[in-house]
């Protein structure tokens, strides 16, 4: 399966680092390093960290569990606000064990704030993101734009919406301009230069046929009961719901549709996911090294 003659023989004294979209082999590949050069298997996947949902995460198996050590994995409750900077705190530790890590995981976000460091912007009350929103429908993105300063208009993509409505958003209930935060951005936990850095990229054909054929394992490993279990936190808006499927799948419960039209449509916002996964690593990861898994 791994065909590449450098992937067995990796530094043994570097941290590894394993991106790549959802359904991609990511775990296949840390687990073949973890038991053949050895290691600690550490998520990076927001999702992942979360123990409401074991099968529709794709979290590892328990058979997986015993064969490598595995750390970060469920061991969030569901009704938590877990953030980047929960996930810094919570791999710290396990950063300086002497545990070679491999790291492994389709956040973007977790990669970039480990190895680039994270700004610690105060979180932006719902409601002020709301009164950004209600003007850029009423207004237009140019008023927002001209109450920016220019060095923040230079360094964003002013096109972008959520771009333009994050910096004033954070301009605007700071006090502080997006640009002048990042100015401030810690020491990131690893150097990137120090690890090996792998990002998988496989068939955009074949990883469409993993993902439909993972979600149909999901459904016959209990994904459905999984979410029933979790109807329970929707009046709550937490991250955990955020996990691709459940909305499909609760409608499924709900009678709202079929399991038949939940699975097509889970399946379809997978894809979607994966494509926007991909663009991020292509545009935040070009140094890091491609890797195919092709089976």
């Amino acid at each position: 399966m791994f065909v590449e003659s450098w992937i067995d023989n990796i530094a043994s004294d570097k941290p590894v680092l394993i991106a790549g979209p959802t359904a991609s082999g990511k775990s296949i590949l840390a687990m073949h390093i973890a038991e053949t050069a050895g290691g600690i298997i550490i998520n990076a996947d927001a999702l992942q960290v979360f123990s409401n949902w074991r099968v529709l995460s794709a979290r590892p198996s328990v058979e997986e569990e015993r064969r490598a050590k595995h750390v970060l994995y469920g061991h969030v409750n569901g009704q938590t606000n877990y953030s980047v900077g929960h996930w810094l705190r919570d791999i710290a530790p396990h950063l300086m064990c002497q545990e070679r890590p491999i790291i492994v995981g389709g956040t973007g976000l977790y990669f970039s704030a480990l190895t680039k460091g994270l700004v610690d912007i105060p979180t932006i009350p719902q409601h002020f993101k709301n009164l950004s929103e209600t003007r850029w429908k009423a207004e237009g993105l140019q008023p927002l734009i001209d109450e920016l300063d220019d060095e923040t208009t230079d360094s964003i993509d002013i096109q972008n919406p959520r771009r333009v409505l994050r910096a004033w958003q954070v301009k605007h209930y700071t006090g502080k301009s997006i640009t002048a935060w990042q100015k401030e951005t810690p020491t990131p936990l690893l150097d990137q230069r120090k690890c090996t850095a792998i990002v998988i990229s496989s068939p955009t054909e074949w990883l469409n046929r993993r993902i439909a054929k993972r979600f149909e394992q999901m459904i016959s490993l209990g994904a459905l009961e999984e979410a029933q279990e979790n109807l329970q936190l929707l009046p709550l808006n937490v991250p955990s719901l955020k996990a691709i499927g459940a909305a499909e799948l609760m409608a499924c419960i709900k009678g709202e549709l079929s399991l038949a039209a939940a699975v097509e449509k889970a399946t379809i916002a997978t894809r979607q996911f994966a494509k926007r996964q991909r663009t991020w690593f292509r545009n935040n990861m070009k140094e890091w090294r491609r890797y195919s898994i092709n089976f």
